[in-house]
C-alpha cells in the first residue's frame, strides 16, 4: 500500500475559468506531490475578461466542509483565499485556530481584473481575527493598502508595509511586489529576519491565478515539513517558471501554467 502524500486543504473560491481559486489551488498542490483538498466558500462566473457574477455559500456549508476533511482526513497544511464576507472570514479564522497546521493566509480582495471579492465590512475581521491565526501572510501592494493604508511605491517601503501588516499578528508576511517596475521583488520577514526574493520580470500579460499559485505552492512546501524561509523560497521559484509558461486564453488575461515543470520534466 502506498503512503498518502501530505495534505493541504484549500478554503477559497471557485473559479470557473480554472486559472485561480480552488482551480488554480488544486493544480498547484498536485504539481507540487501533496493532496489537494478544498472548502469552497463562493461560486464565480469568470472567464479571462473578469468576473461577472459572484455567490457565496452559506457559513454553515463551508464549516460542515471544513471539519468533514479535517475530522476525517486530518492536514499538513491550510490555504485561504477568497472568503467574501465578514462572517465567512470569521467562521474560517476560528476553524484554523482550532486546527494543528500552519495555515496561509492570502487576503484577497480584488481579483486580476479589479472586480472586488471581499466586501468592505469584511476588512476589520480579516484584521482582527483572520490574519492573526496566520502562518504566513501574502498579501499584494493593492491588499496592503487595503489592509493598512500603507501605499507602497518604492522597495523600501515595502518595510514599512510589512511592519504594518504583522501589527495584526500573523508570524510571517510575504509583501508581493509584483506591481512595482523592474525585477519581480518580494519581502519575506518576521520583524527580526528578512529575505529578500528577487526574480527576472517575465515579459507576460498572462498572469491570471498568481497569488492562488504562489500562497499554494508555500502551503505545499509547509505541508511537507519545510521551513517558512524554504517553502517561500521554493513557492516563489515555481510560481515564477509559471508566469512565464503563462498561455493565452479567451479574450482577455490567461493563467499561468500550473504544470510547466510537470511538462518540461515530459519533454526532457
Amino acid at each position: 500500500m502506498t503512503a498518502a502524500p501530505p495534505r493541504v486543504l484549500t478554503v477559497a473560491g471557485s473559479d470557473s475559468g480554472g486559472g485561480a481559486g480552488i482551480q488554480a489551488d488544486l493544480k498547484t498542490m498536485l504539481a507540487l506531490g501533496v493532496h489537494g483538498m478544498s472548502v469552497i466558500t463562493a461560486v464565480t462566473a469568470q472567464n479571462s475578461l473578469g468576473v461577472q457574477g459572484a455567490w457565496e455559500l452559506p457559513v454553515d456549508a463551508v464549516r460542515a466542509q471544513y471539519l468533514s476533511v479535517v475530522d476525517d482526513i486530518g492536514v499538513q497544511a491550510v490555504k485561504t483565499g477568497m472568503l467574501a464576507s465578514a462572517e465567512l472570514a470569521e467562521a474560517v479564522a476560528e476553524l484554523i485556530a482550532g486546527t494543528d497546521a500552519p495555515a496561509v493566509v492570502d487576503p484577497v480582495g480584488v481579483s486580476k481584473h479589479g472586480d472586488p471579492l471581499l466586501a468592505a465590512s469584511a476588512l476589520r475581521t480579516v484584521r482582527t481575527r483572520l490574519l492573526p491565526v496566520a502562518t504566513v501572510a501574502t498579501p499584494n501592494l493593492d491588499e496592503v493598502a487595503q489592509l493598512t493604508g500603507v501605499r507602497v511605491r518604492t522597495e523600501e517601503q515595502m518595510r514599512e508595509a510589512a511592519a504594518a501588516v504583522l501589527a495584526f499578528g500573523p508570524k510571517w508576511v510575504l509583501i508581493k511586489g509584483g506591481h512595482l517596475s523592474g525585477d519581480a521583488v518580494d519581502l519575506l520577514t518576521d520583524g527580526s529576519e528578512e529575505h529578500w526574493l528577487r526574480a527576472v520580470r517575465h515579459d507576460n500579460r498572462h498572469t491570471h491565478g498568481t497569488g492562488c499559485t504562489l500562497a499554494s505552492a508555500i502551503a505545499a512546501h509547509l505541508a511537507k515539513g519545510r521551513s517558512v524561509p524554504e517553502a517561500v523560497t521554493a513557492a516563489k521559484a515555481y510560481v515564477t517558471g509559471a508566469i512565464a509558461a503563462g498561455f493565452a486564453l479567451g479574450g482577455g488575461i490567461g493563467p499561468v501554467d500550473h504544470g510547466w515543470a510537470l511538462r518540461r520534466s515530459r519533454e526532457g
